[in-house]
């Protein structure tokens, strides 16, 4: 498998604006941008938990 040319990219999105049409595209857009920015969220919060859990513990360490 080679890279996508710009032929491909546009057969690709062809098919889509055929099976999907031109007024469900922007929904559909929508809703996926919305989904990558809840997970950036939850990366980002868990990646805060983690470092938080590692303050407190270097914290815990060192009063001992």
């Amino acid at each position: 498998m080679g890279r996508f040319g710009l032929q491909e990219v546009l057969l690709i999105l062809l098919l889509v604006l055929v099976l999907f049409g031109g007024k469900k595209i922007p929904e559909l857009m929508r809703g996926l941008g919305s989904g990558i920015k809840e997970f950036k969220d939850a990366t980002k919060d868990k990646k805060q938990e983690e470092s938080d859990s590692h303050k407190d513990k270097n914290e815990t360490d060192s009063k001992t």
